[in-house]
């Protein structure tokens, strides 16, 4: 609130929805308003970032519908971006499901050194992946 220059992205609503239940109604006006003006964005917005933890297809669907039942409920948001940068691992299922929920981009962090070698030296580290496309076309 100090500094309007400044913003902050948040991604588990398991954590957050913790914090934002012990705070007084000030405090609740004010997240209220740093999300209207844009300086807190939600990303992913799964109850966590999946990965072992839910590794099954229906899993994945209801961490994620927790979480934005909760953004959408208590702020009227529903997050654009898929993020995974700390999990242990992912299927290919996920890129498919943030698609048709409608995430414009997904960022993740671990992946296998000789694909990543391979993608820095080939210069495509920055990729558009169709996971399923024999199932499902190609569409966008």
């Amino acid at each position: 609130m100090e500094d309007p220059d400044r913003k902050f992205t948040y991604v588990e609503m398991k954590f957050f929805t913790m914090w934002y239940e012990m705070q007084n109604n000030q405090t609740k006006a004010d997240v209220h308003q740093l999300v209207r003006e844009g300086r807190l964005e939600f990303v992913n917005g799964g109850w966590s970032m999946h990965d072992e933890a839910c590794p099954h297809y229906e899993d994945m669907i209801n961490n994620m519908w927790q979480g934005h039942k909760f953004l959408k409920k208590e702020f009227g948001v529903k997050p654009r971006i898929g993020w995974h940068v700390d999990p242990f691992g992912h299927s290919s299922a996920n890129p498919r499901l943030f698609a048709d929920m409608g995430f414009e981009a997904w960022f993740f962090a671990r992946l296998d050194f000789a694909d990543k070698d391979k993608r820095k030296a080939d210069e495509s580290m920055n990729f558009l992946w169709r996971p399923f496309s024999k199932h499902f076309g190609n569409e966008k």
